[in-house]
Parts: structure tokens; C-alpha cells; sequence
């Protein structure tokens, strides 16, 4: 019997009085790779927000490995390996790249544990280890990119949240980070990955969900995504 990491049961959450997301439910099998395509501005990142503690549910339930964390803040959810990794360049600009990857490992007690997921997000980011003394706001914006991921992976929790991992970045930056994508499993072995660009996505993804207004409109498994060009065409353009 597949174990399901995440399940999210119908979901309301906004901003104010607006609402974003509708009755939103989906189920994150452990150890998979689920991706989240849609238009800009109808609700990809409030979704992750939500599983994340960042945003408060409105109604609805959320639950991680069986257990409830809807009514948890945020850092008790990133305690129960719950990690999300933003959109855009969320670095600590005055650090170097090692002081703010130590930061992902803050709630980590063992510092030879430490040094074992610095040496992981080494491996899979060897850019980083020969820039590791570097300070963050000298960086390219795709190395920015990489150093947010690789902090995100210092707290080794066992579902990655990743929003719009390609936003803003070069063609050949993109392929770096995808390629970099199937290593990350290694230290948090579920992902949900936000993107616009359903191609991109389709190489990874074992299942996609597309959303509009706050909805899930479609989903399927990766592959079934080619047989919904009129689909895609309708809600993203092209």
C-alpha cells in the first residue's frame, strides 16, 4: 500500500476577505514528485503557504504522514519535515554562503549531523562549495537559487515545497537546477514543485495538477500531460 506523505482536504485560505483557494484536495505519495502548473496569480503560492504554516487555513485539513498540522504554526510543521523554499531570492545578503546554509540547520542539534547535510548540499551543489566563503549578496541570481535550495535541504525534512524554482533565471541556469533535481530526493524524498512552465515540469513530475482561480481544473500523471495541449492552451497561454 503506497503511503501518502501529504494530504490536503478541502482547502479555503485567502488574504483578507479575498479568497484564493477553493475546496483544494490533492495526496503527495511518499517519495514522490507531484507538480503544481497554472496562470500567474491564482493560487500556486498560496497553496504552499498554506501546507507551510505561512498562510492560516480558513477551513479544510491538512495532514502530514496521518497526523493534522493545519491548526500547527509554521516552525512546529518545518520540526514534523515540512520544508518550503519560496519564490525569488531569499538569501541573507550580508552572510557567506556556509553561514546561511548553518542557517537552514539552526533547529538541528548535532553539529557532526550538520556537516553531513553540508557536505550532501556540497555534492549536489558543487558551485557552492567552491564559493562557500563567498557573501550571499555577490552572488548571480541563479546561485542565489541554488543557495535557498541547499538551505531548504539543511533541515533534511521529508517534503520539499518548491516554488517557482526557474523564475527569473537564464535558459541554461534552469537546466541546472532541474538536472540538480532528481539529487535533491536524496535528502527530502517528496517534492511538490510550483512552475508556469508545464514543460520543464513534465520532465520531472510523476503527477501535475493544474490550477485556475484557486481550483484544480485538471490532473493527471506526467505523461498524459502532451494529450492536453488545447488544455494548457486555454489556461496558460500557449
Amino acid at each position: 500500500m503506497t503511503r501518502m506523505t501529504l494530504s490536503v482536504n478541502g482547502v479555503n485560505a485567502g488574504y483578507g476577505r479575498r479568497q484564493v483557494l477553493r475546496s483544494i484536495s490533492f495526496s503527495v505519495p511518499e517519495g514522490s514528485v507531484v507538480g503544481v502548473i497554472g496562470p500567474n496569480g491564482h493560487g500556486k503560492s498560496t497553496l504552499m503557504r498554506a501546507i507551510s504554516g505561512l498562510n492560516p487555513v480558513w477551513s479544510g485539513e491538512i495532514f502530514l504522514d496521518g497526523t493534522a498540522v493545519h491548526q500547527l504554526p509554521a516552525h512546529q510543521r518545518v520540526a514534523r519535515g515540512v520544508v518550503h523554499i519560496p519564490q525569488g531570492d531569499l538569501v541573507f545578503a550580508e552572510m557567506t554562503i556556509e553561514e546561511n546554509l548553518k542557517l537552514g540547520a539552526i533547529i538541528v542539534p548535532d553539529n557532526d549531523e550538520v556537516e553531513r547535510r553540508l557536505s550532501q548540499v556540497y555534492d549536489i551543489f558543487p558551485r557552492l562549495l567552491e564559493r562557500r566563503e563567498q557573501i550571499a549578496g555577490t552572488l548571480s541570481g541563479g546561485e542565489r537559487r541554488m543557495l535557498g535550495i541547499g538551505r531548504g535541504l539543511m533541515t533534511g525534512g521529508q517534503i520539499m515545497l518548491l516554488d517557482e524554482p526557474s523564475l527569473g533565471l537564464a535558459p541554461k541556469i534552469i537546466d541546472e537546477i532541474y538536472e540538480n533535481l532528481s539529487s535533491l530526493r536524496l535528502i527530502s524524498p517528496t517534492l511538490i514543485i510550483v512552475e508556469e512552465n508545464p514543460i520543464r515540469l513534465q520532465e520531472v513530475a510523476d503527477y501535475i495538477y493544474l490550477m485556475d482561480n484557486g481550483e484544480f481544473v485538471w490532473n493527471g500523471r506526467a505523461k498524459e500531460l502532451s494529450g492536453a495541449a488545447d488544455l494548457l492552451k486555454t489556461y496558460l497561454g500557449g
